[in-house]
């Protein structure tokens, strides 16, 4: 069954008790017991499982091709899960371009538990093997990398994770499985923010996390998922649900939009450099081509004049929304840096744009107005 197909059905049924097309929210938080103790129809409580939960995991499991996925109650806590699913002692690497709330996350928090962490350039296989240690168990992937979008060769470290005796598991929030397949390319998990283009809507936080395998790792996780009950409820397992509905036709916008802005900042004077996968120019441009079927909806750009110049434009934009996140019909713009906080090493003057759904055209002449102020 092809994506498109998959998106719409997987996960979706058909109310038995009114024939609805669209399924209810469960928003119960327990279920009765049969007479005699146990419970017929396969539910107990909401945080050990839930019918609109179920949904969602199974329709993402079914467009990531695994065998079993847990959703959790942001991006966040999934990756979290990843990380308390390991052994202490156990040694993770990273990609120096990481998710700044990761990057934290696996530096202050994992490291309190006896986990060690190195960050590497992952976009350099030979560098990733030299760091290697033999107690490394999990090799994290995030490509495209946010914001940066710097590609990483998903095949080439699978196969060096598992020459470790290590996991790979890839953050594929950017791409979704509309343009990337992780778990074909060998990667063990992958891990969502469902709040981004899976939810699509920017009214849902959730995370979503699937494994090729059910394995003594998944089954941790899983204990994590339900015990630690950092759950997805109902409402939001719903919504995230419908969202995956129109995944497939959301993303093919989102990254025409966006390759069409990139070619447009790429040759506009005020603008110094424009790091989109999707441009030739791009060093991880024929990876991102070999393993992506388009380039996703995020594009950051380097303004000329530096930090003060990008704060400008950011300033004079009408259609851009100044807001974090992205995957929503919405425009962000979004001056990263100082977002990041201190220690961020996202250059001053880069400027991330979400690109939604608008016509391309007036996102490009909101860009232009904006831009050729610095001229």
């Amino acid at each position: 069954m092809r994506l498109e197909t998959l998106a719409v059905h997987a996960g979706s049924r058909i109310d038995p008790a009114t024939g609805a097309v669209a399924m209810p929210i469960y928003l119960s938080t327990t279920f009765e017991r049969a007479a005699d103790g146990s419970y017929p129809r396969g539910y107990i409580y909401t945080r050990l499982g839930n019918p609109n939960r179920e949904a969602l995991e199974e329709a993402t499991a079914a467009l990531e091709g695994g065998a079993v996925a847990m959703a959790f109650a942001s991006g966040s806590a999934a990756a979290f899960a990843v990380l308390q699913a390991l052994i202490p002692g156990a040694h993770v690497l990273a990609p120096k371009d990481l998710y700044h709330g990761l990057a934290r996350m696996f530096r202050e928090i994992a490291t309190a538990w006896g986990l060690s962490v190195s960050f590497v350039d992952m976009a350099d296989p030979s560098a990733v093997e030299s760091a290697i240690r033999p107690e490394t168990r999990l090799i994290w992937v995030e490509t495209p990398s946010n914001p940066m979008l710097r590609i990483t060769d998903i095949a080439q470290i699978a196969a060096l994770a598992h020459r470790a005796g290590a996991f790979c598991i890839c953050d594929n929030t950017l791409a979704t499985p509309i343009l990337q397949r992780p778990l074909a390319l060998g990667a063990d998990g992958v891990v969502h923010s469902a709040t981004k283009y899976m939810g699509g809507h920017s009214d849902a936080i959730g995370g979503i996390v699937v494994l090729k395998e059910e394995t003594p790792f998944a089954r941790r996780m899983r204990e994590i998922q339900t015990t630690g009950g950092a759950i997805l409820p109902p409402f939001e397992s719903w919504l995230i649900l419908r969202g995956l509905q129109t995944l497939p036709y959301r993303m093919r916008a989102h990254c025409e939009n966006a390759m069409r802005v990139a070619a447009f900042l790429a040759q506009h004077p005020a603008v110094e450099a424009v790091p989109y996968p999707g441009l030739p120019g791009h060093p991880g441009h024929a990876v991102a081509a070999r393993q992506m079927s388009m380039f996703g909806g995020l594009v950051s750009f380097q303004v000329r004049g530096g930090q003060e110049a990008a704060f400008q434009v950011a300033e004079r934009t009408r259609l851009f929304i100044r807001a974090t996140s992205f995957g929503g019909p919405e425009s962000f713009i979004e001056h990263r840096a100082s977002i990041e906080g201190p220690g961020s090493s996202t250059p001053g003057n880069l400027l991330r744009l979400a690109i939604g759904l608008e016509h391309p055209e007036d996102l490009i002449e909101d860009l232009d107005q904006a831009l050729r102020a610095l001229l």
